[in-house]
C-alpha cells in the first residue's frame, strides 16, 4: 500500500521514522511518501518532499512573515498527494499545517489517520470539531486524551507512548556512571545537578541564567549542562560567562540518569527525566511577568502543563513557570531534592505510577497494524 505521512518537527520525525519502520515491517509493499526529516529519509529510503527545517515556523509574527512559503509548502503536498494517491495519509502532531491537509485529504476521499494528538486538551480546543469532521481515527500517546476526546463524543485509541520504549532502550546501553564520569572529566564523588535549558535558542536565553544561578547556590554539587544538537557552543557560553560549566553533548539521558536532581525546560524532556528516575524542578522562564502568567493561565484549560503531572494528574513535579520561575524558588526545590527529604520520596514514587499508567506498548508497531487492518 501506499502511504503519504507528514511531520513537521524534529520530534515528528524521530517518531515517523519509527512508524515508516513498522509499516515496512509489517507491509512488504509499503511505498512511503513524506515530509520530515533526516531520520525519517533513513527509513524510507529517500529524502523528504520538503525537510522538516524549511516548515519549523514557531509563534505567530513568525507565522505571519512566512506565510507565503507556508502556503507554497502545502500547495506542493496537495500537488503529491494528488499524482501519488497514496491510501492513507498520515499526520504528526504539527496541527495547524496538518488539520487543513486532513480536510483536503477528506474532501478528496483519502482516508486519514493521525499519530500523536495536537494537545487540544491544553490550546485550541475548538480544534477537536476539526479533527472529529476530518481525521478517520486518532492514535494517541497519552493515555489522559481518550476520556478527554470520549467528552468530545469522538473515540481515540491509546496505543502507548514512544518514549517509554526509547527510554528502556537507552538504560539497556549505557555506561555505568564511573565510566560515564571518567569519560567526561567529571568527579565522580560530587552529585551532579543537571541542566536541561531546551532545544531552542530562546528557551536556552531565557532559562539557562536562572538554571545556573540556583545550582551554583550548591558548591558541594557539580553543575552539567546538556547540549542540544542544534545549538551553538556560544549560546551556552554567553549564560555560563566564563564559570566552569561543561556542556556535553548526545548523552542526555545518560547525564540525567547519573544526576542527583535535574533542572529542566518543561517539555517532553520532563517525561524523559521521569522514565530515568531522576528528580526534577520544570522551569520555564520566558521573560515572563505577572499579566504574561495570568493571560496564560485563562488560556491554558487544566492544572498541569508538564507531562508527569498531566499523566498522573497530581502535582508529581513542581512547575515553575514564567515569574514564578526565578532562583529563588527553583533553589527552594533544588535543596529538598538533593537531599533526603519527603518530596524527594513523593516524586520517585509518582514516577512509579506514572511508568505503569504509560504501560509498554509499542505505540508504532500497534498504530501500524491498525492503519493496515482499516485500509484492508
Amino acid at each position: 500500500m501506499r502511504y503519504f505521512i507528514i511531520a513537521g518537527e524534529a520530534s515528528g520525525d524521530i517518531h515517523g521514522s519509527a512508524l515508516i519502520a513498522s509499516l515496512k515491517e509489517q507491509d512488504n509493499n509499503a511505498q512511503i511518501e513524506f515530509l520530515g526529516g533526516d531520520l525519517m529519509a533513513q527509513n524510507a529510503g529517500h529524502e523528504p518532499l520538503i525537510h522538516y527545517r524549511d516548515m519549523a515556523f514557531m509563534g505567530f509574527i513568525e507565522v505571519i512573515k512566512h506565510l507565503g512559503s507556508i502556503l507554497g509548502f502545502m500547495k506542493k503536498a496537495k500537488e503529491a498527494i494528488a499524482s501519488k494517491r497514496p491510501d492513507a495519509l498520515i499526520l504528526i502532531d504539527y496541527p495547524s499545517f496538518n488539520l487543513k491537509m486532513a480536510k483536503w485529504a477528506k474532501q478528496h476521499g483519502i482516508p486519514v489517520f493521525y499519530f500523536i494528538s495536537p494537545k487540544v486538551w491544553a490550546w485550541k480546543e475548538w480544534r477537536v470539531k476539526d479533527i472529529k469532521r476530518y481525521v478517520d481515527r486518532m492514535f494517541s500517546i497519552l493515555p489522559f486524551e481518550t476520556e478527554f476526546y470520549r467528552k468530545h463524543d469522538y473515540e481515540v485509541e491509546y496505543v502507548g507512548n514512544p518514549t517509554v520504549k526509547e527510554i528502556n532502550n537507552a538504560l539497556g546501553t549505557m555506561r555505568d556512571a564511573t565510566q560515564f564520569c571518567a569519560d567526561n572529566g567529571l568527579d565522580p564523588s560530587k552529585p551532579i545537578i543537571a541542566l536541561l535549558p531546551g532545544s531552542r535558542m530562546k528557551e536556552i536565553r531565557d532559562n539557562l541564567p536562572t538554571m545556573i544561578a540556583a545550582a551554583k547556590l550548591h558548591n558541594s554539587c557539580q553543575t552539567v549542562i546538556a547540549g542540544a544538537p542544534s545549538i551553538e557552543d556560544d549560546a551556552y557560553s554567553l549564560a555560563i560567562k566564563g564559570k566552569r560549566i561543561p556542556v556535553l553533548r548526545d548523552q542526555t539521558f545518560e547525564l540525567v540518569r547519573y544526576s542527583r536532581v535535574a533542572l529542566v525546560t518543561s517539555g517532553t524532556a520532563t517525561l524523559e527525566t521521569a522514565l530515568l528516575g531522576t528528580p526534577q524542578v520544570a522551569c520555564y522562564r520566558m521573560n515572563g511577568s505577572k499579566l504574561v502568567y495570568s493571560f496564560y493561565r485563562k488560556l491554558i484549560k487544566g492544572n498541569y502543563v508538564t507531562l508527569p503531572n498531566l499523566i498522573a494528574d497530581a502535582p508529581i513535579i513542581p512547575e515553575l513557570l514564567l515569574h514564578n520561575c526565578n532562583v529563588e524558588s527553583v533553589d527552594d526545590h533544588l535543596t529538598q531534592l538533593l537531599n533526603e527529604s519527603d518530596e524527594r520520596k513523593a516524586m520517585i514514587e509518582g514516577y512509579e505510577r506514572i511508568a505503569k499508567i504509560l504501560t509498554t506498548k509499542d505505540c508504532t508497531q500497534i498504530t501500524a497494524q491498525r492503519i493496515i487492518q482499516q485500509l484492508r
